[in-house]
């Protein structure tokens, strides 16, 4: 297995923009809509670039949906942009009938999303938007992990058919996806091998999962790590194969612990193959405001906190 390391912090919502830019250049179909918030959004280089391309739309999210969906009967691919809270939870009717029940090639870009959202608190950050969009029939919904991955994940976009939620933050992370990683929607990818313990993580935990493994290989725990990048469709082969060798599981989300990946990988569990899970999620509650560090560490969203699952669940096995 190849070993990840951090070759520098980027904040994931710059990948978003890096590849709206090489979108912009490649693909004369991909138009850009924004609701006021351009350099929250990194539009920025779209926007110079291709002009006509570009709608600002203003603080009008509802309208923004209902444009976007339009656009695609003439044959152009809309990538909507604004931060999570506004892409989804003030938009879900427009999102519901004209989006998603339409079967319309929208792609639902969200910004700034989870409890990293910090100082802005908790009437910014959305916590069940995972959840909200991955109910909706034919919704594909990616939360990326890095900057090199919502790079990736905003171009394999492009050439998706069918409508989009893509997931992203405002803080720098560490960026430790290789840039040419293949990014295949619905396909896990394995960081890292182990027989005692599945760890399945998404977004800012993927790292906080490689952290983890490598202080439970001090205690002698074999870790197998999993970044799930995209929740719906999920890689259930991907995780039962796993789970045939560890026979447990932790979940690992920056999200609400009702309706997030941890209950979709439950799904799985209960019908296929029935295993001992923790989760790593918000339990249940809002957030506040705090920087993002401080944040993780009060909601227990942190390489601490697997280690922790993983003990709790390797002796429930």
């Amino acid at each position: 297995m190849k070993k990840y390391t951090n070759t520098g912090s980027k904040d994931t919502r710059s990948g978003f923009g890096a590849g709206m830019t090489e979108l912009g250049q490649k693909n004369e179909n991909v138009v850009a809509l924004c609701a006021d918030l351009i350099g929250s959004l990194k539009f920025d280089d779209f926007k110079k670039n291709h002009p006509e391309r570009f709608f600002q739309i203003g603080i009008a999210e509802a309208n923004m949906i209902g444009i976007a969906a339009g656009l695609t009967i003439g044959g152009k691919i809309p990538f909507t942009g604004t931060f999570a809270n506004f892409s989804t939870g003030r938009v879900y009717d427009q999102i519901r009938q004209s989006v998603a029940y339409s079967d319309k090639n929208v792609k639902i870009c969200a910004s700034h999303a989870g409890l990293t959202l910090g100082e802005d608190g908790a009437t910014h950050q959305i916590l069940e938007d995972i959840g909200l969009m991955k109910m909706l029939p034919g919704m594909t919904v990616i939360n990326t992990c890095d900057y090199n991955q919502t790079k990736a994940a905003t171009l394999a976009l492009a050439d998706h058919q069918g409508p989009a939620y893509l997931r992203f933050g405002r803080p720098v992370v560490p960026n430790f996806m290789p840039a040419d990683e293949p990014f295949v929607i619905g396909k896990a990818i394995l960081l890292s091998e182990g027989t005692d313990v599945t760890i399945v993580a998404t977004g800012h935990l993927v790292w906080e999962a490689l952290i983890a493994a490598e202080a439970l290989e001090a205690k002698g725990i074999s870790a197998e790590v999993i970044n799930i990048h995209t929740i719906k469709p999920l890689d259930e082969e991907a995780i039962l194969k796993s789970l045939a060798k560890t026979k447990c599981i932790v979940t690992a989300e920056e999200h609400n612990i009702l309706g997030g990946l941890g209950e979709s990988v439950s799904r799985v569990l209960a019908l296929n193959q029935p295993a001992p899970q923790e989760f790593v999620a918000v339990n249940d509650s809002f957030g506040e405001s705090g920087t993002p560090a401080q944040l993780m560490d009060k909601y227990k969203l942190n390489n601490e906190a697997i280690v922790a699952a993983v003990e709790r669940v390797i002796k429930r096995k």
